[in-house]
């Protein structure tokens, strides 16, 4: 069992940049790929962001490319979203997810264990 906690959303403008950060309880967290998804209001679930194993590989959903940064730290058991020039369609729930493999993937039900999520709101 990995239990995730998701921290560092909030409400800021348009433009402006926060900082996700996803801790795990595992200390065999490197061996985990791990995910970022949001949920819009009335939206589905989707994948924004994705790293592997090692942090070598990494996955850009076209809308946050360039802007988004996903990356992990594993002494710290954290993998980081950072966020820049953030819109306001970049309104939703944010959840890092884990899946047992060393592989990212596309799907939210390939992911294994899901974090509570953290808003973020941008305000135009």
């Amino acid at each position: 069992q990995v239990q995730l906690e998701e921290s560092g959303g909030g409400l800021v403008q348009a433009g402006g940049s926060l900082r996700l950060s996803c801790a795990a309880s595992t200390r065999t967290f490197n061996l985990y790929a791990v995910g970022w998804f949001r949920q819009a209001p009335g939206k589905e679930r989707e994948i924004l962001a994705a790293i592997d194993w090692s942090g070598g590989s990494t996955y850009y959903v076209d809308s946050v490319k360039g802007r988004f940064t996903v990356s992990r730290v594993g002494a710290k058991n954290t993998v980081y979203l950072q966020m820049t020039s953030l819109k306001p369609t970049d309104t939703g729930v944010y959840y890092c997810a884990v899946r047992s493999g060393t592989m990212w993937a596309l799907r939210s039900d390939n992911y294994d264990y899901w974090g509570q999520g953290t808003q973020v709101t941008v305000s135009s």
